[in-house]
């Protein structure tokens, strides 16, 4: 019987130290990109999906994530007595009624496998997916990149990567994969290593931070030794996956903008800012300005 991709888990519990002193006390994912903060880009584009449950893999500093997913009684409130429609809507609507969000504490950093792992009480015997806040992805004129996972995975059944051609010199900061035609944008994986130095990597099409995983893989998981960084990988457990089970990757249509970097995440500001119906036309106008000067 065919299932339906649900549940998502979210991985939030680094430290982003890549963005300290700013992540020191807030984490990495609550950085605004205008006006939300990357994990509720990434929320809305699961929920676009159609999944329900949202399961967030937490460490000891991001409670803010979950008072994020709350709801504001003072907050709405006060908008009702002033009369802010529109803005309490907006709040209202970061929590659909229908969606369930579940927060799990990684007792350790292990790892991007360990903290999959995490979530296996909740997600059960069922696919699911994996978003990585760090990669923002946009799409202007069609679905977001998890709508079209899901779309991917009611056609074949089977675990799905989020990939696309990276820079050849920069194999290194990614999962790469040499796969099989099937169709196209879709290849069957036939090789998967982590971070592979250029000289080493089998082609330059990096994993991002978009998954659907079937349930198999928490035994896989479980059965992973520590791979590179001394962390329980989730690399190695596809690659495990993959004698038992068909795994494919997707060159999934949109821009990705990696966030986890200080230039990813000016390029996404800036370029958000240029696609938001409120602030465009002036944001425009100031950037143009600028580049005269």
């Amino acid at each position: 019987m065919n299932q339906k991709i649900r549940k998502a888990v979210f991985p939030v519990a680094g430290l982003g130290t890549r963005f300290l002193p700013a992540t020191k006390a807030s984490p990495k994912e609550m950085l605004p990109v205008v006006d939300k903060p990357l994990i509720q880009y990434c929320v809305e584009e699961a929920v676009a999906a159609g999944i329900d449950t949202i399961i967030f893999i937490t460490g000891r500093t991001k409670n803010v994530i979950m008072d994020h997913f709350d709801k504001a009684y003072e907050l709405e409130n006060e908008l009702t007595t002033r009369g802010k429609t529109e803005i309490l809507k907006m709040v209202q609507e970061m929590m659909p009624p229908n969606v369930s969000f579940v927060f799990i504490r990684q007792p350790e950093a292990l790892g991007l496998g360990h903290a999959v792992l995490c979530a296996k009480s909740v997600v059960g015997d069922e696919p699911f997916a994996v978003i990585l806040a760090d990669d923002l992805i946009a799409n202007r004129n069609g679905d977001g990149c998890i709508t079209q996972m899901v779309e991917q995975y009611n056609k074949h059944q089977c675990s799905i990567l989020g990939v696309e051609r990276v820079n050849p010199r920069e194999t290194d900061k990614y999962g790469i994969v040499k796969t099989k035609e099937v169709s196209p944008a879709v290849g069957q994986v036939e090789t998967i290593i982590e971070k592979p130095a250029p000289e080493h990597a089998p082609s330059n099409l990096g994993v991002v931070g978009r998954y659907i995983l079937t349930p198999a893989i928490f035994d896989k998981i479980e059965h992973t030794q520590r791979g590179a960084g001394g962390e329980i990988q989730l690399t190695d457990a596809i690659a495990a996956l993959m004698s038992d089970e068909q795994v494919l990757a997707y060159e999934f249509e949109g821009k990705r903008y990696d966030c986890g970097s200080k230039l990813g995440y000016l390029q996404a500001t800036v370029e958000f800012g240029l696609m938001h119906e409120e602030l465009k036309g002036d944001f425009l106008d100031y950037l143009k300005n600028l580049a005269l000067d």
